[in-house]
């Protein structure tokens, strides 16, 4: 599907964004990869995915809160393959705490990464796009693009903003054969999210199942996290020719969090 195209994918060295840089490897797209982590297990990530799929797959570990290493990352990727065809903004951190208790650093650091990194890749990604008359832009934002929950001002602000600047991005662009979306997931099973549970059923005196059904999926009607794969395959999907006409969409997959 994918053969000749180069998918940038950010936070891709685990969970949602390491499944979508899979899933697009197995549909023939060149990768690169960027996130931080462990140097020996990432080079192994990238030569498995290579050797998997026979994909050309690099790595960049730009810091996407500074500026001068996305526009490095970006210049890097097109002069190697010459366009970042398919653009997918996944990296994101979280801090919660009241907002009059909110640590000035924690809500400027979440605003880079969650939303001013969007900015940026986008805005150096489009002219090459522009020349080739395609292109596909998939935000991952989150159900909190949609809905809001206390004490998460900074991710729910930047996550709202990404809603914003998703729509706007492709009304810009919508007659030039680029498509820009944003997906909105619920609570995904990944890595980082089971390492959670045990200490939050310690904390809050609960059973890891409590945690599980009462704290993580309380509000999503399913009670059923969200797998990568399934998030994979809808930004495969959206990246994709038949999905040429679906753009500014801002698309849940939350298992019902956001119908009530």
């Amino acid at each position: 599907m994918f053969k000749d195209k180069t998918a940038l994918v950010t936070g891709s060295t685990s969970g949602i964004g390491l499944g979508i840089a899979t899933t697009l490897a197995a549909k023939g797209a060149n990768i690169i990869l960027n996130g931080f982590g462990d140097a020996a297990e990432i080079e192994r990530l990238r030569t498995k995915l290579a050797a998997d799929h026979g994909v050309e797959v690099r790595y960049d570990g730009a810091d996407l809160a500074r500026q001068d290493a996305i526009e490095a990352m970006m210049g890097n990727a097109i002069e190697a393959f010459g366009a970042v065809d398919i653009l997918i903004n996944n990296a994101g951190i979280q801090f919660v705490a009241p907002i009059d208790e909110f640590p000035v650093a924690k809500w400027n650091a979440i605003i880079a990464l969650n939303l001013t990194a969007s900015f940026h890749t986008i805005r150096l990604a489009l002219p090459k796009m522009k020349e080739r008359k395609w292109g596909r832009i998939v935000n991952i934002a989150s159900a909190h693009a949609l809905v809001a929950s206390p004490y998460k001002s900074a991710y729910v602000a930047a996550k709202h903003g990404i809603a914003g600047l998703t729509k706007t991005v492709a009304l810009e662009v919508a007659t030039q054969g680029i498509t820009m979306n944003a997906i909105c997931p619920g609570y995904v099973w990944t890595p980082l999210v089971e390492k959670q549970i045990p200490d939050t059923a310690k904390a809050r005196g609960l059973t890891e199942a409590q945690v599980i059904n009462d704290v993580l999926l309380h509000a999503q009607p399913t009670k059923q996290f969200v797998q990568v794969a399934e998030v994979a395959a809808l930004a495969a999907f959206l990246a994709s020719d038949e999905a040429a006409s679906i753009t500014g969409a801002i698309i849940p997959i939350d298992g019902g969090w956001t119908a009530q």
